[in-house]
């Protein structure tokens, strides 16, 4: 079941989402990380940020609303701490590396740093995160602008980039073939969608910032239709996510076009999420039924 993206090959498909994943600490605790076919790392800015306050959270039906605000401890402590002691711990783990930044210099400039890491074998480019003022999705509803982000990390990184799109555009192969001509090696996507819950007692929305994303089971037959899409657009690899949490829906994924997958907020319902995925789908794959 191995796997062959531009600048690594992954053993198995399946990889944890940015941001539901932190930088592996929690999740190793519960399972050998070795199991993953890769490792999305948190996105990461140039100086830390401490992300959204108050609420931000509220979980629905098939459905979890976040906005936790791009969170992270800042491009020198992944650099010289989480991305080292992922090398020390796992040193055949390919790892993702996910960049975000409030303008194209900062992008840039994340991406000259990370991309240097040894055990980095690539950048996702996140310029779809619905829940900051400044940055993510800002960069990535416009062809153009995408498309200058996109050169930009391309001419500073010394590894493949793939860059996560937002489903929320009219048309989400234009910001594709934007950013493949841009000079992507590849594309992640869906990334959430934005939405809201509110409090009928009151009347207001639950999160402090109003909006949030929604993620879960309920986005895969639009993540599904997006990817489809895309695969259709594009010729550059893509890897696929928005609510995988069974061997079906990864294989569903797959079939739609993805060549790899990633699993976001399925392992906050399970700690060991991806390895019951994998284990699924190759099941699904030798022909067996898996209920």
């Amino acid at each position: 079941m191995a796997i062959q993206l531009p600048g690594f090959t992954m053993k198995n498909p399946l990889m944890p989402a940015s941001g539901t994943f932190g930088f592996g600490e929690g999740y190793a605790k519960e399972y050998d990380l070795n199991l993953l076919g890769a490792l999305v790392t948190k996105s990461t800015t140039l100086a830390p940020r401490i992300g959204n306050q108050g609420t931000i959270f509220a979980d629905g039906p098939d459905s979890t609303l976040n906005a936790v605000g791009l969170k992270n401890p800042g491009s020198d402590v992944v650099l010289h701490e989480k991305l080292p002691w992922l090398a020390t711990q796992y040193p055949d783990l390919p790892i993702i590396a996910s960049i975000a930044g409030v303008d194209v210099a900062e992008y840039a400039a994340v991406a000259k740093k990370l991309s240097a890491a040894p055990n980095v074998k690539a950048l996702e480019v996140n310029i779809s995160c619905p829940n900051v003022k400044q940055g993510g999705m800002a960069f990535g509803t416009d062809p153009e602008v995408a498309a200058a982000v996109t050169r930009a990390v391309k001419a500073a990184s010394s590894v493949p980039i793939f860059v996560k799109l937002t489903p929320n555009v009219t048309d989400i192969t234009a910001i594709a073939e934007a950013v493949e001509q841009a000079g992507a090696d590849g594309l992640s996507l869906i990334n959430t969608f934005v939405g809201m819950r509110l409090d009928i007692a009151t009347g207001k929305p639950l999160l402090d910032n109003v909006t949030g994303g929604v993620s879960g089971p309920a986005l895969l037959p639009m993540a599904l239709h997006m990817v489809y899409q895309v695969a259709h657009a594009v010729r550059v690899p893509l890897i696929g996510m928005g609510g995988i949490s069974s061997g079906h829906d990864a294989a569903e994924m797959l079939a739609a076009g993805a060549t790899a997958l990633a699993v976001g907020s399925a392992n906050y319902y399970q700690k060991r999420a991806i390895p019951k995925i994998a284990a699924e789908l190759a099941a699904i794959q030798e022909g067996q039924t898996v209920l």
